[in-house]
């Protein structure tokens, strides 16, 4: 099987040929920059650059060499964007290494050693001294909803997540984007054989946290939904129209469209499926009706945090992969999961723990855990290895390479023949 073949495969919960495995296809399978560059250095790669795509989490776009090095079947079609020497330029990170960042983004270096990110005299983002991550520091809707929608776009736009947009939503203004990304998207295709991916987000919980700030929207649920509601329904708007012109440029082209929407936390989903279903449901429904409707591509939804009671009713909204499967929450048990969904939705993740074994645990015990973890998820399809969202600053090279290892282990044995 190709790369492509193999991902599409598990995606129609078919056993492929083995394992399809995934780093950097989206900023939810990523790795930092620090650790990609510890990466590289244990996997003897020399040269090249550690771009920093994803300007909040501080993801590095993975180069080829490391992609081919550990099996990797999938991309992101932003990697075709920004591709010139002159598009980027070197900075130093937290712990000394060099990376580089793109040349639109000039983060602010305040005097305690923070960096902050100013749009129009507002403080939009701002990273602390030797930080990892940038936060969010304007919620445009923090004093309440307004009586209309028509400012929408342009307060989305003081959003870090939306001012910030990794490729290839950096080039989103450009006049000829749209020719831009179907010619980039074919290009990929023909010079490729793994699955291709573009990440849309078209959040709808997430954007009322984002505006209003998680305390107050998570009031709004359940005292002012018709607000929600007002809300959510002009976000679709925004949502449907950029989805018409994605599936029109490269629903033919592309293997996977990425949705995100984080409904859960540790302890359990962040909402009832009451109010699941009540406010966001149909929602969902219609975002992948559109996509499967007027394109080839599957949907994939991430979503954080424990949300398998929610779970019946997303495959009902018609995802067909969930990631980051955050098996170290309640009710996310791996066997469980595979057993009463398995055959409904692909666990795209849960492949290793990135909270208590990728950053902690020996290489032995790392391999055990992803052999283990390979043994439930891989039968008859429906699984593609990923670690539990993205590797962190601290996690040791070491690790990373014996996770990896175990899965090609995994794979060269036949278990999952």
């Amino acid at each position: 099987m190709t790369s492509r073949e193999r991902i599409r495969a598990a995606i129609n919960r078919h056993q492929p040929d083995r394992v399809p495995v995934d780093l950097g296809s989206n900023p939810s399978s990523g790795i930092s920059a620090m650790a990609y560059n510890n990466l590289k250095a244990a996997l003897g790669i020399t040269g090249g650059h550690t771009r920093i795509y994803d300007v909040v989490q501080q993801l590095a776009q993975p180069e080829e060499a490391v992609l081919d090095a550990l099996g990797v079947d999938v991309i992101d079609i932003g990697r075709a964007f920004n591709t010139d020497d002159k598009d980027w330029y070197d900075i130093t990170l937290a712990d000394g290494s060099t990376a580089q960042y793109p040349t639109w983004f000039r983060p602010i270096l305040r005097s305690d050693g923070s960096h902050e990110v100013e749009q129009d005299s507002l403080i939009i983002a701002r990273m602390p001294h030797q930080g990892a991550f940038y936060d969010q520091m304007h919620f445009p809707y923090l004093d309440g909803y307004p009586s209309d929608y028509a400012d929408l776009p342009a307060a989305m736009r003081t959003v870090l997540w939306q001012a910030l947009a990794h490729s290839p939503w950096d080039h989103a203004a450009d006049a000829t984007f749209w020719t831009d990304l179907r010619a980039k998207a074919l290009h990929l295709r023909a010079t490729t054989d793994k699955a291709l991916m573009i990440v849309c987000g078209c959040n709808l919980f997430e954007w009322g946290t984002f505006l209003r700030r998680m305390d107050n929207f998570m009031m709004d649920l359940l005292c002012e939904p018709e607000e929600v509601e007002r809300l959510v329904e002009a976000l679709m708007e925004i949502h449907l129209r950029g989805l018409a012109k994605v599936c029109a440029a490269v629903g033919d082209v592309v293997d996977i469209l990425r949705f995100g929407d984080d409904l859960g936390m540790i302890s359990g989903p962040l909402m009832s499926p009451e109010v699941y279903r009540t406010l966001f449901k149909r929602h969902h429904t219609r975002l992948n009706d559109y996509v499967h409707s007027h394109s080839w591509m599957k949907t994939f939804l991430h979503s954080c945090g424990s949300i398998s009671r929610l779970l019946p009713d997303l495959i009902d909204a018609g995802y067909d992969i969930i990631n980051p499967v955050q098996t170290n929450c309640v009710e996310m048990d791996p066997a469980t999961l595979k057993r009463e969904f398995g055959a409904d939705i692909t666990f795209w993740g849960g492949g290793c723990d990135t909270a208590s074994v990728l950053n902690k645990a020996t290489p032995d015990e790392v391999r055990r855990h992803v052999l283990e973890r390979c043994a439930i998820f891989a039968p008859n399809g429906g699984f593609v290895f990923n670690s539990i969202h993205n590797i962190l600053p601290e996690v040791p090279a070491q690790n990373i390479l014996a996770m990896f290892k175990a899965v090609h282990e995994f794979n060269g044995h036949g278990a999952c023949q």
